[in-house]
């Protein structure tokens, strides 16, 4: 069968779709039935496994040709609107959607503006399917877990081969329309979705759609969860718990999937009791901040008070001279956070953005040794993908609540001037995010009377290359000469 295929028995006119999910097929004929003057109720629209119409098929013609459109036919008429909401409600399982499509497309020849009702009846119904398909992919994207099954002999580096397959059941004919997203998320990874409805295998390179699996197709489990359910219930916070909120979002059907679900009825029998211990700690946690750098280093490497502080990481102090007679001169400088070089050698900037920044302070004649240089972030924020660390970058969140060891730094350190390199140190310093390129090159007042100027980070410059990372770095010195000139200022 080609894509389409069209009877015209009678007075009316079957449209037959190889695919229940085929926006661009169903388009292109939608296209050629308005130019030939089709209307709506002459054509009944049939979908892989649907029955056809009865009406349409007891004629017993044979296939004929679909109209064929006058050469002065006006181009048919969508709006962005439209295609907007009719790709999504395509998707929908609804076996009317087709028609409810193609009837709201021909008034909207006749009526250009009708997408602005919105209590049309047919816009209506078309956003409730669209609304239903935008939460279904939500909830593939949020509960797919991938469970690893096998471990080849090896690729040609000599490294495992890992293969992880997750099970799902979607509610719509979303599958194909997340490949991309999946694709893109877990792109060095060996990984099968399943479903009642077909599957999607991704090896690295290319993607390739399978038949419809079973349940048992997927295994139950592997040995990562009870890392995993680890992790969830370290991050589970009882005084933010709200159960009826917690299952719209996170409905029980996708509990079985999810190895983290089994510790759910037991996190919310003990949320009151957990949350009274943590009013508790907190308020002797946060009491006091810890007054020396010694203290500091002590406290945030206990520190678990967001999720990176959970991982297999370390924390990594800031180092550098404290005051005059130590050679201090009065700078601080203020990365992101510690990579993975950082986190196993347990001190900041030693890695390839560090030795980057050396190169730079020592071009525009500033001394590192005579600067106390630190973090934002004071753990590794990395995902596991084989024996590597890929790097994350920190949520807000995570900057904010580690913005409390940062400025007890700054209150001992009392730098004169604080230079932070990129966004994420910028919204440590300021408590809200700044564009690097709309900051950089005057400087701000802190509430300390110290001043900030901001730059980007070291490890922006080696994700360039040519003409591109020549112009940033060009940027890159002409901020730190300004920092250099300033700081010759303040210490004169």
């Amino acid at each position: 069968m080609t894509a389409l295929q069209h009877l015209a028995v009678g007075s009316r006119t079957l449209v037959q779709l190889a695919e229940p999910d085929d926006f661009e097929a169903w388009r292109e004929r939608a296209r050629v039935l308005v130019q030939g003057d089709v209307p709506p109720e002459r054509i009944a629209w049939v979908e892989p496994g649907g029955s056809g119409d009865l009406f349409a098929s007891a004629g017993g013609a044979g296939q004929q040709c679909l109209p064929v459109a006058p050469a002065d036919a006006p181009p048919v008429r969508a709006n962005r609107r439209f295609v907007q909401l009719a790709r999504n409600a395509l998707l929908h399982r609804d076996p009317e959607r087709f028609a409810l499509l193609y009837r709201l497309l021909w008034r909207l020849q006749a009526t250009p503006r009708i997408m602005e009702d919105r209590a049309d009846p047919d816009i209506r119904r078309v956003e409730e399917l669209a609304k239903a398909v935008r939460r279904d992919n939500h909830k593939m994207h949020a509960f797919v877990r991938f469970r690893l099954v096998e471990s080849g002999e090896g690729d040609e580096a000599g490294e495992a081969s890992e293969h992880y397959v997750a099970w799902f059941e979607p509610e719509h004919h979303i599958l194909r329309a997340n490949a991309g997203f999946f694709m893109r998320r877990f792109a060095n990874m060996r990984w099968s979705i399943l479903t009642p409805a077909g599957s999607l295998h991704w090896d690295g390179a290319v993607m390739h759609e399978g038949p419809p699996a079973q349940r048992g197709d997927a295994p139950a489990g592997d040995p990562m969860e009870d890392l995993w359910r680890t992790y969830y219930a370290a991050i589970f916070n009882p005084a933010r718990l709200k159960v009826g909120a917690m299952l719209k979002e996170m409905p029980r059907k996708y509990w079985k999937n999810m190895p983290e679900a089994a510790l759910i009825p037991e996190l919310i029998a003990g949320a009151q009791r957990r949350e009274a211990a943590m009013v508790d700690a907190g308020a002797l946690e946060f009491a006091e901040r810890p007054e020396t750098l010694a203290a500091i280093d002590t406290a945030i490497h206990a520190c678990r008070k967001c999720p990176i502080g959970a991982l297999e990481n370390h924390a990594v102090m800031g180092e550098g001279p404290q005051d005059a007679t130590q050679g201090f001169s009065g700078l601080m400088i203020v990365g992101e956070q510690p990579g993975d070089q950082e986190d196993l050698a347990g001190r900041p900037f030693v890695g390839p953005a560090g030795q980057l920044l050396d190169r730079h302070l020592e071009k525009a004649g500033i001394d590192r040794g005579g600067a106390y240089v630190t973090n934002a972030v004071k753990h590794f924020k990395y995902v596991q993908r084989g024996k590597s660390r890929l790097h994350q970058n920190p949520g807000a969140k995570e900057i904010d609540t580690c913005r409390w060891w940062l400025e007890g730094e700054r209150a001992v350190v009392r730098p004169r001037l604080v230079l932070a390199m990129g966004a994420s140190a910028a919204r440590a310093l300021l408590g809200k995010t700044v564009s690097i390129s709309k900051a950089r090159g005057a400087p701000l007042a802190l509430e300390d009377g110290s001043e900030l100027w901001i730059t980007a980070h070291p490890s922006y410059l080696l994700r360039l290359d040519g003409e591109a990372r020549t112009t940033q770095a060009a940027l890159f010195d002409a901020d730190l000469a300004a920092v250099k000139a300033r700081l010759t200022e303040l210490c004169a």
